[in-house]
């Protein structure tokens, strides 16, 4: 099967390609939408899930917790952070900005698939295959780097930098503001970095990257990652970067094994 071996796309013209995208952005705000008026109507749950992490009853404390009792550690003392508002509006507001950022999370995986379809047409019948594994593995890797940010980097930084005081008496006094944006920010980027082994497969594929390459420039690459993880943490604490860039390095030595057993792509093929 050859590119264009639909006739109708074949014969389209830019500004009917530029017409049907314009259905699929359609489609995808009206999805985004839906799912964000339910994440409105649906507060209680939603922020309970979002608030969790404030207190030591989450599961990633009491997991700490177990993993200290059976090594024999001090137990950790409870903590409970209480956050404030400072303005007038902005509980509302943060209210409406978590619903748009849970509803795109509940709507990607069928943006993801009116993205695939409109680009479908469009490819040969192997770079179809390939595609579609691109899709399901990345979004599939976005959703493992939420997940990782919520259960373990997120709570972990806020934990220390929410509890951590110079003296006694100088108490901290976190918005929720901070606290959502700190979350929605971690999430996303550490959720965006996930996506580094599909990157690198897709690169091996094509022939534009190969594992030797990837070994002789480890140490820059550490550095980069260093680099990167600073940028995207939105504090400036080195416990929070050492947090960050962790995960990250072990998806480039794990990228570095996927590159090496990636065959090179064979060209304009039917597949």
């Amino acid at each position: 099967m050859k590119r264009g071996e639909d006739r109708t796309v074949a014969e389209m013209s830019f500004w009917e390609h530029l017409d049907v995208f314009r259905g699929v952005l359609i489609k995808a705000t009206i999805t985004i939408a839906i799912c964000g008026i339910a994440a409105f109507l649906f507060k209680e749950e939603v922020f309970s899930i979002i608030l969790a992490p404030k207190s030591s009853n989450f599961i990633t404390y009491n997991f700490f917790d177990e993993v200290g009792y059976w090594l024999g550690l001090p137990e950790s003392d409870d903590f409970s952070v209480q956050l404030i508002n400072t303005g007038l509006a902005n509980q509302f507001v943060i209210h409406m900005k978590t619903s748009i950022y849970v509803g795109v999370l509940l709507s990607s995986p069928y943006i993801i698939y009116l993205l695939f379809m409109f680009i479908t047409p469009a490819l040969y019948a192997n770079e179809r295959k390939y595609s579609f594994w691109v899709a399901c593995s990345g979004y599939v890797m976005f959703v493992l780097g939420v997940l990782l940010s919520y259960f373990l980097i997120f709570p972990l930084t806020f934990r220390f930098l929410g509890t951590y005081q110079v003296r006694d008496d100088v108490v901290n006094m976190i918005t929720l503001q901070s606290y959502v944006d700190t979350m929605m920010i971690i999430n996303l980027l550490i959720g965006i970095v996930f996506e580094l082994p599909v990157l690198c497969w897709l690169l091996a594929k094509l022939g534009l990257l190969s594992a030797s390459f990837m070994c002789r420039f480890r140490k820059h690459a550490i550095v980069v990652i260093l680099i990167i993880s600073a940028i995207i943490t939105p504090t400036s604490d080195v416990f929070t970067l050492l947090l960050v860039s962790l995960p990250v390095w072990l998806l480039y030595e794990i990228s570095i094994l996927i590159v090496k057993m990636v065959p090179r792509y064979s060209g304009n093929s039917e597949g």
